[in-house]
């Protein structure tokens, strides 16, 4: 994998120790069937960080800042990267507070792509799985972790209570803009989520990037893994379509794995390696735009 790509690591610095915290409390929550009273208790046992993490993101997440971001990101400036050079770019992002694995962001990558390869899921599933999550370079770009990680939720409408730690909204500035503030706010009734506008993170920028070449079910759980009050609370389902509903099996197949495929084995990289070669050349350009 001869690349570019300089060796220099970053850190995300914020709130969170590491941005794998606010995977590890997502996989807590939702780790077994919890009532919306067991869901408040496990939010209230969560870390200051964690916390703190969800105050900013709900605060900063203004139908303001994410139409700049939008802007900002979806234009796919960023340059020509193929697959293995957007992950080990990815990999000069460093956690460098976990304690607990020794695992390169290529390798946690492996590990969700992976197990979706021993359930023979279609191949275009097994790189869904790969790429998921390379969208977490926007930290490289300087994002905070509040614009990059967390679960996401529309804009530009009310906020609903199966957000997690929904309180902090009211410190949103979009809270005083009664146009943002009804059911529907900006939006038409069952309009679909593809016009809906979502916080900013990951989630949208990856799928953006993804948009020329993968199907539709992909695109959905590459935008929408991370949209924990739809497809986990049935929240606005008021704003969706047919689509969104017959998409909806497709995201929660794939949440699964999001959440339940990190462990501590390392994946043999050199092994693998041919077999994602393939898989990449099957279904995308060598170099795509970021």
């Amino acid at each position: 994998m001869s690349t570019s790509i300089p060796s220099t690591t970053t850190s995300a610095a914020g709130p969170l120790t590491e941005l794998d915290q606010w995977d590890d409390f997502i996989e807590g929550r939702y780790r077994e069937g919890k009532s919306e009273t067991e869901f408040r208790i496990y939010d209230a046992s969560a870390m200051p960080g964690v916390a703190e993490f969800y105050r900013l993101n709900h605060e900063g997440q203004t139908v303001d800042y994410v139409l700049q971001k939008e802007k900002e990101y979806f234009g796919l400036n960023k340059g020509m990267k193929t697959i293995w050079e957007a992950a080990e770019f990815l990999n000069t992002l460093v956690d460098d507070s976990d304690p607990d694995t020794d695992l390169t962001q290529i390798e946690h990558l492996l590990q969700t792509s992976e197990a979706i390869r021993r359930d023979n899921r279609p191949r275009w599933m097994v790189l869904t799985g790969f790429l998921h999550d390379l969208g977490k370079c926007l930290c490289l770009y300087g994002e905070p972790q509040w614009g990059v990680v967390g679960d996401t939720f529309p804009v530009g409408c009310a906020w609903s209570d199966a957000i997690v730690f929904s309180e902090y909204f009211a410190g949103n500035p979009d809270k005083q803009v009664p146009a943002y503030q009804s059911k529907y706010g900006i939006y038409e009734p069952n309009c679909g989520l593809e016009n809906v506008h979502m916080s900013f993170g990951h989630d949208g920028y990856i799928a953006e990037v993804m948009k020329p070449y993968m199907p539709i079910e992909a695109l959905y759980m590459l935008r929408f893994h991370s949209f924990y009050p739809w497809h986990r609370h049935g929240a606005y389902a008021h704003l969706t379509n047919e689509q969104d509903r017959a998409m909806l099996d497709w995201v929660l197949k794939f949440n699964q794995y999001d959440l339940y495929s990190k462990g501590h084995a390392k994946p043999d990289l050199k092994q693998l390696k041919p077999y994602y070669d393939e898989l990449f050349a099957e279904f995308l350009p060598e170099r795509v735009a970021w």
